[in-house]
Formats: structure tokens, C-alpha cells, sequence
């Protein structure tokens, strides 16, 4: 993504971009499940783009970790995004620091 996006976030919204991993899944047996495959309620991880004036806990290139039935999509520059509210994230991935520490911020 350009680092100049033709928009400005507002508020506590973000804007993220799906990982590419989000399609289809492999089994830990090697078994191909395809993304439109019926399971319960699965998370999905996407990468901030964007973020506006008053969101605190992620930056710009963090993971994070949402539910995506609770999202608005919208196309900039023929590009697919995804709009939410920090609030509606679950979990924020980092870097690990120390030993014995997850990598998440749940």
C-alpha cells in the first residue's frame, strides 16, 4: 500500500487489509480446507493501514486479530479494505521481547 493514502481516518477506526493467508487452510494432516468451507466462528488476521486520531493500543503494520462478520468493507485506489473499530479488535500480535512471553496483546 502507498504510504500516502488518499483518505484520513476518523476517531477510533481503522483500516486494515486481509492477510493472504485468510483463503483457504491446510489440516496439520496436509488436507486442503477451502475458505468458504462451514466451521464455527473463526478470526481472521489483517494488517493496519491506517489508523485514526484517537486509536491508542495499534499503529500502522501491526497484525491484528477480528472477527470478520463484524466488518465493512470499501475499495481505495482499487484495493480491498476492511473498516473497523479498535474496539472490535480481539488481539494485537507483536514482536517477542522476552522469553517466556505469547506475542499477543489479547
Amino acid at each position: 500500500m502507498d504510504a500516502k493514502l488518499p483518505i484520513r481516518m476518523l476517531h477510533d477506526r481503522l483500516l486494515v487489509s486481509l492477510d493472504s493467508e485468510a483463503g483457504d487452510r491446510r489440516s496439520s494432516g496436509g488436507i486442503v480446507i477451502p475458505a468458504t468451507a462451514a466451521m464455527g466462528r473463526r478470526l481472521s488476521w489483517a494488517r493496519v493501514e491506517a489508523v485514526g486520531s484517537q486509536v491508542r493500543a495499534v499503529e500502522v503494520g501491526d497484525r491484528v486479530l477480528f472477527d470478520p462478520e463484524d466488518r465493512a468493507e470499501v475499495e481505495v485506489r482499487g484495493e480491498s479494505f476492511i473498516l473497523l473499530r479498535e474496539r472490535d479488535l480481539h488481539a494485537v500480535a507483536s514482536e517477542r521481547i522476552d522469553e517466556g512471553q505469547t506475542g499477543l496483546y489479547l
